[in-house]
C-alpha cells in the first residue's frame, strides 16, 4: 500500500512540476538564496523605473516623472561629440583584454597554487597576490607616476645610470594599452584566482588519486582533470563579465592617465570622456543616457554569447 501511495504522490514521469511544487520541494535552498534575492531586487530591479531619467530634462524640484520629456535629446551629447565609436571601441577592447587575459592568468595562478606542496609558502604567496586588490586606485596612480616620471621616475633613473636615453611614456600614447593591462592584471589577478582555486579544491580527490595510480603525470592531471573541471566556472564568469564590457574602469584610467590630451587617442574610454565633458555642468539626465547606452550594448552582447554557448554546451549557459 505504501508503495502505491508514493507512486500517486510523486509527479508522473515526463510531467513537469508546477512552480508551487518546486517552491515546496526546494524551500530550504530558496531560504538560503533569500538574502541574495532581496539584494538584487532592491538594488537592481526596483531602480529600473529610473531609466526614465535618460529621456527627460531632470529637475530636482519636479522629480523624475515631473520633469519635461525631451525624448532622445540627452543622447545627442555622445553622438554629436564625434567620438562615440572611438570611445566605445577603446572601452570594449580594453575590457576584452582585461577579461580574457585576466581569467587566463587567474586560472594559471590557481593551478600553480594548487600544485605547491609547501603549505606555508602557498599561504604566503596567496596573501601577497591578494593584497594589491585592496590598494586604492589613487595610490596605484601615484605608484605608476613615480615609476614612469620623466625627470625623477625610477625607470628613467635606472636608464640614466646605465647611460641609456630616457623614456618618456607620458608623450607616447602607443605604450599605454600595454601598461594599463599590466597594471590591471597586477591588481586583479590574485583576487580573481580565488574562485578558480576554490573550484579546484572542490574536485573529487579520488579522481586525481586514480589518475596518479594509472600513471598520469602533473601535466596530464592538469590537462585531463583540472581544466575540464574548471570549464563551467570559466564560461559562467566570462558571461557575467561580458555584461559590463562597455563599462570602463574609471578609477584605473583616470588616476593613472589623468587629463593628458596626448594620450586620449588610446586611453580615452566612455567614463573618462563623460567625466571631463560634464565636470563643470553635471547633468543627471546626460549621465543616465550614457549609462543606458552602455547597459543596452552589454545586454545584447550577453544574450548573443549566451545563445552561442547554449547551442554548443547547454549546461554551461546562464539560462
Amino acid at each position: 500500500m505504501s508503495k502505491t501511495k508514493k507512486s500517486t504522490v510523486a509527479a508522473p514521469a515526463g510531467k513537469k512540476r508546477s512552480f508551487l511544487q518546486n517552491v515546496v520541494r526546494y524551500r530550504v535552498l530558496l531560504l538560503m538564496c533569500l538574502p541574495a534575492i532581496i539584494f538584487f531586487f532592491a538594488f537592481n530591479y526596483m531602480p529600473l523605473p529610473g531609466i526614465y531619467v535618460a529621456f527627460v530634462r531632470y529637475n530636482m524640484r519636479k522629480g523624475i516623472f515631473g520633469s519635461p520629456f525631451v525624448g532622445l535629446e540627452n543622447f545627442r551629447f555622445l553622438i554629436q561629440s564625434g567620438q562615440l565609436l572611438e570611445l566605445t571601441k577603446n572601452t570594449i577592447l580594453y575590457n576584452l583584454a582585461f577579461i580574457l587575459l585576466g581569467n587566463l592568468l587567474a586560472v594559471f595562478v590557481a593551478i600553480l597554487l594548487n600544485e605547491m606542496q609547501c603549505k606555508w609558502f602557498k599561504k604566503v604567496s596567496q596573501t601577497m597576490m591578494f593584497l594589491p586588490y585592496f590598494i586604492s586606485q589613487v595610490l596605484i596612480g601615484i605608484l605608476v607616476f613615480n615609476m614612469l616620471n620623466y625627470d625623477t621616475g625610477f625607470v628613467n633613473n635606472v636608464l640614466s645610470a646605465l647611460g641609456l636615453p630616457k623614456w618618456e611614456p607620458y608623450a607616447d600614447p602607443n605604450v599605454w594599452p600595454v601598461l594599463l593591462v599590466i597594471v590591471y592584471l597586477w591588481q586583479q589577478t590574485g583576487y580573481n584566482s580565488v574562485v578558480y582555486f576554490a573550484s579546484i579544491m572542490g574536485i573529487d580527490a579520488e579522481i586525481i588519486e586514480a589518475a596518479r595510480v594509472d600513471g598520469a603525470n602533473g601535466f596530464q592531471k592538469i590537462r585531463y582533470i583540472i581544466l575540464p573541471s574548471l570549464r563551467p566556472t570559466i564560461v559562467i564568469l566570462l558571461l557575467f563579465a561580458l555584461g559590463g564590457i562597455v563599462k570602463g574602469n574609471f578609477g584605473l584610467f583616470y588616476n593613472i592617465v589623468g587629463t593628458n590630451p596626448l594620450l586620449y587617442g588610446t586611453t580615452d574610454i566612455i567614463e573618462t570622456f563623460v567625466y571631463r565633458a560634464t565636470m563643470t555642468d553635471f547633468n543627471f539626465s546626460t549621465a543616465s543616457a550614457v549609462g543606458l547606452y552602455q547597459s543596452i550594448i552589454g545586454f545584447v552582447i550577453v544574450m548573443v554569447v549566451n545563445y552561442i554557448v547554449k547551442k554548443i554546451e547547454p549546461d554551461y549557459s546562464l539560462f
